[in-house]
């Protein structure tokens, strides 16, 4: 048998082909276009859906479920993507809407939620039946997995890692508190401290790596750093710290066998980790006992994908 895992962006649907060893075979995509009627949007994941399945040469029969990774909150027991802020769903019952077009089994979850458990399933954490996965991008997302299942609270709305304070009354979230996580260890995050540290010295290498400040991106302290630039460094530090706060918080909570860091910011890879590690063994509660493993996230998109598959599995 064979899944279907449908990551469902702001910009593009993305329709994966999943086999029983959780690999995946193949995909197809088409915009979202968000400013139209959800009816459209449900259609084309629908048919973009079916139009996959037949371009294999495989029939419905041969697909046992279809799992659907939508940002915002989502009530997985009864297929409803509560709210979304940036695709126009709102109390919409995807599983329901999905009967006009098939009869297979539909279920459904939270993007980042979905993206931990296929790297549970089938990335960093394979064989793990504890893991965490934080992405570090625009935002900070997370996803718990425990027992390979994930943690989404009695509401849907659990997991959202990004959104504890790690400096009271510090800098704003845009979720509306102040001092998240999110709002020092997100690829924004490090990029408003970039820019920070670079108007306090104008002679910092960052400016020959980003003439403007407008050009500044989450590589460019990290790049300058590795040149040599002492402003740079204490940029990156500063980032490792607060990051490495969130993550022992993180650690203590819920001691995952696998951590694993996906995102933009995350593709600096051990070489982040390396930096992480110092801070994390320094302060972690834990002691004896086996310890959790931070590991680079390797499924990049696809995680969302097969996550999202394995829903039904």
């Amino acid at each position: 048998m064979y899944y279907i895992g449908i990551d469902l962006g702001g910009t593009n649907i993305a329709v994966g082909l999943v086999n029983e060893e959780m690999k995946l075979v193949a995909t197809k995509s088409t915009p979202t276009l968000t400013n139209r009627d959800i009816n459209e949007i449900i259609k084309d994941m629908a048919e973009t859906t079916l139009a996959l399945i037949a371009e294999q040469g495989l029939t419905e029969a041969d697909v046992a479920a279809i799992g659907i990774g939508s940002p915002g909150t989502v009530d997985g027991k009864n297929g409803v993507i509560i709210y979304s802020c940036n695709i126009p769903f709102n109390h919409t019952n995807i599983r329901e809407a999905f009967k006009a077009y098939t009869s297979i089994p539909v279920y459904c979850g939270n993007d980042a939620d979905v993206a931990a458990l296929g790297e549970a399933y089938a990335g960093a954490a394979a064989g793990c039946d504890h893991a965490i996965m934080i992405t570090l991008g625009t935002g900070v997302g997370g996803g718990v997995i425990v027992n390979k299942h994930i943690v989404a609270g009695f509401n849907g709305a659990g997991g959202e890692l990004g959104h504890m304070v790690i400096e009271k009354d510090g800098a704003p979230c845009n979720c509306g508190r102040k001092g998240c996580w999110e709002a020092y260890s997100s690829a924004t995050g490090l990029i408003r401290m970039t820019k920070e540290a670079m108007e306090k010295n104008k002679d910092s290498m960052m400016w020959k790596l980003a003439p403007t400040l407008d050009e500044v991106d989450g590589k460019t302290s990290f790049d300058a750093m590795k040149q040599g630039d002492e402003t740079a460094k204490q940029v990156v530090d500063t980032y490792c710290d607060y990051l490495a706060c969130g993550l022992l918080n993180i650690i203590n909570i819920f001691q995952p066998e696998v951590l694993c860091l996906g995102g933009g910011v995350a593709k600096q890879g051990q070489f982040l980790i390396d930096l992480l590690m110092p801070r994390i063994e320094k302060e972690r509660y834990s002691k004896d006992i086996p310890q959790t493993t931070i590991k680079p996230a390797i499924l990049g998109n696809d995680a969302g994908i097969i996550g999202a598959a394995m829903l039904g599995k």
